[in-house]
């Protein structure tokens, strides 16, 4: 689901480290604030509709809760297909859509979680992302050679994901919910490191906001999707 961005950069000449460094500081705070912004959207939308029934129940009693949990998966592909070719503009604005739509079709917690348990599990998420994150953009260990085990654990999360929809596997479901924190866990390291090692002081101001904005898409998943893996462990069910 994650798929960094690449782009060639040359850090030699033109800056003192000094401006480099307040430079790099301002993009990793902007994709932070686009992804933090993302997150209060997503909420908003996701607790308004799980507050009105005239939205819920047509949503979630009928078939077209498929396509609301599906949507966001669709959005994913196709961020990752053209993201080399869409405007910043577009790109931006893709990704607020996004994250409404994933507002959406995470409404349903909240009708199946008590609120209290989403909060908690929302703040350790957020400790468990912020700690990851923190450590891949200090650490000055390479964690590229993570990446490939990593993507192919994803790859197993979600197809096991999709088959125990038709088996309804408790144990699967547990060990899917597991495994699948540990990789987000490793992916949003992974993606913080590659995120600051993307950045270079000679990039244009256009390439340098669609970075921004991919760069808080891939972090956003990551922690949307420790967030839900958590419930499964420390959501108390209404």
């Amino acid at each position: 689901m994650n798929t960094p961005l690449r782009y060639g950069i040359d850090r030699a000449g033109g800056q003192s480290a000094a401006a480099f460094d307040e430079g790099l500081r301002q993009h990793m705070l902007r994709i932070y604030n686009y992804m933090g912004l993302g997150l209060v959207l997503t909420g908003v939308v996701a607790f308004v509709v799980a507050s009105t029934p005239a939205l819920y129940v047509p949503i979630f009693s009928t078939p077209l809760k498929w396509v609301v949990m599906l949507a966001p998966l669709a959005f994913v592909m196709f961020f990752s297909f053209k993201m080399q070719t869409m405007s910043a503009a577009s790109a931006q604005m893709l990704f607020w859509a996004f994250c409404a739509v994933m507002g959406l079709s995470m409404a349903s917690i909240f009708l199946v979680f008590t609120g209290n348990s989403i909060a908690r599990t929302f703040f350790i998420a957020a400790t468990m992302f912020g700690a990851t994150s923190l450590y891949g953009y200090t650490t000055k260990r390479d964690l590229s050679q993570f990446g490939s085990f990593l993507i192919m654990g994803l790859i197993g999360v979600v197809v096991a994901s999709v088959v125990n929809i038709f088996l309804g596997s408790t144990m699967i479901q547990f060990v899917v919910s597991v495994a699948g924190i540990l990789i987000f866990v490793g992916l949003t390291a992974w993606d913080t490191q590659t995120i600051k090692e993307q950045y270079g002081e000679n990039i244009d101001s256009e390439t340098q906001q669609k970075m921004a904005v991919f760069g808080a898409f891939s972090l956003y998943l990551n922690f949307i999707n420790i967030f839900q893996l958590l419930l499964n462990f420390t959501g108390e069910r209404e």
